[in-house]
Order: structure tokens, then sequence, then C-alpha cells
């Protein structure tokens, strides 16, 4: 049975489920992301969107002899980012809540800038990329995760059907309008590694359902409906779902890009 395929009598849907979060639904992603950013030793890294940490940690795993410096503007996500870090007993790294767009970084403060779907949503995505080249030395480099245009991606196709999810989160989804930024901002030799991997909902239905409900998409979709139609989209969602368990979890196929380039 391949990645996407329905499930089968033999794999029905348990009953009950783990809490999902970011991390665990981008298993399938994240070490293809880690494994593009190669950060060496030597290497500060800053990491936008960091969330509650995982890319910052792993990359100043990496930079023994540097460090990483995540930011984001949830004080959740921080506050989680520091009590996991500080568990783990790392020492090269350090998270600050703030907006990457206009975060008062030294000049040449960095050596490579890496973000895990964190650029998507700068709102005003030229002025951004210019503020993180500035921050970069003149060897420095970028390597983001963003999702490729919305129509390739059937985590929100499939679930939030003629409810589209927000145009941000598929913002940098078109290559020649990454390309065109990044050269405006100062960076050359854009590259793309396309991505394609599910991404994981849970290990049962309800996981799912609990998951999905808590997006914004969701919220806005069921809160513009009336009782009888909400309920029955929330039946739509879970037939939705149920289809999609398989090899144990709950999976939707996804597209993404790894955008790597260089400042110049």
């Amino acid at each position: 049975m391949t990645s996407f395929e329905a499930a089968s009598p033999d794999s029905r849907p348990k009953a009950g489920g783990a809490p999902v979060d970011f991390d665990s639904e981008l298993q399938r992603h994240h070490p293809l992301f880690m494994r593009a950013c190669a950060i060496a030793a030597h290497e500060r890294v800053l990491d936008i969107g960091c969330g509650t940490g995982l890319t910052t940690r792993e990359a100043a795993r990496a930079a023994t002899a540097g460090g990483a410096y995540g930011v984001d503007v949830m004080a959740s996500a921080i506050a989680s980012a520091r009590e996991r870090a500080a568990a783990q007993g790392l020492r090269n790294v350090r998270f600050e809540q703030g907006d990457v767009q206009a975060y008062p970084f030294p000049a040449n403060a960095f050596d490579v800038a890496i973000s895990r779907y964190g650029t998507m949503f700068f709102a005003d995505p030229a002025a951004a990329f210019r503020h993180v080249r500035g921050v970069l030395t003149d060897e420095g480099r970028l390597v983001m995760m963003v999702w490729q245009a919305r129509e390739a991606n059937e985590w929100t196709t499939a679930i939030q059907g003629t409810n589209a999810q927000s145009p941000a989160a598929f913002s940098l989804g078109d290559p020649a309008t990454v390309e065109c930024l990044l050269d405006t901002a100062g960076f050359a030799q854009v590259t793309f590694q396309d991505v394609q991997e599910p991404v994981y909902y849970g290990d049962s239905v309800e996981a799912a359902l609990e998951w999905i409900g808590q997006f914004q998409a969701t919220k806005t979709a069921l809160q513009s409906l009336d009782i009888a139609a909400a309920e029955r989209e929330r039946e739509r969602m879970h037939d939705v779902v149920a289809q999609h368990y398989r090899d144990g979890g709950v999976w939707f196929g996804s597209r993404a890009w790894i955008v790597s380039a260089r400042c110049r």
C-alpha cells in the first residue's frame, strides 16, 4: 500500500490517540530539512520562526564551536523552547520572542539563516529577506522549507475542501516568485529541492480531528456555519480523516520546497 492509498479493512482507526504537535506532524520532513541545512561546527545560526525550538536545538548540537539563536513571535513557544533546551543541557543556544522581519540583530551576526515553514508568513517578504540578508555575513547562506502551491497539498485540499487555508501558508510556493524576492534581497545561487512526504496527524482519527480542530481555517469555517451545517462539516472531516488512516496513523499528502541560497 502506498503512502496515499485509502485504509484497508485490516487497518482500522484506533479509538484513542496521543496528542499531535507541529514537530510530530513534520516527522518525515524534519530530517530532510536538517540534512539540507548542513550546519558546520563553527557556524552561528539564526532560526526564523523557531516554534518550540527543535530545529534550533539540533542546529546548536551541530554548531559545537558556534551556536544557534531561535526567534518566534509566540511567547508560549519561546517559553517551551527555553525549557527544553535547559532540560537537555544545551548552552550554545538562545531564544527570543520577536518578529525576525524587524528584529534588531547586529550586522553580520550569523553565518546561516534557517527556517522550517516560518518565512511564508512575512508580512512584507521583500523587506524581510533584505533584513535577513543584512544580518548574514558576506559568505552567509539561507535554507528554508516552504509549502508548494495549495493544490499540491492534500492536507489542505482534502480537509478544508473549498474552505481555503490562509493564502499566506502558500505564499512562497512559486519558485519564480521566490527567486525574484531573494535576488532583490541580495541572494544568489537559489536552488529548490522537491519534497514529497506526507504529514502526520496522529495515531487515531480522534487525535487527528483534535489537531485539525486547532487550525484557524477549521475554526473559521465552522464558525461561519449554522448548527446543522457545522455538524455535517464535522462528519465530512471525520470521514476524510478515517479514509487516511494507515500504517498506524493518519497521513495526508504534502509537497514542499527546500530552498537554499547564498549571499552575494
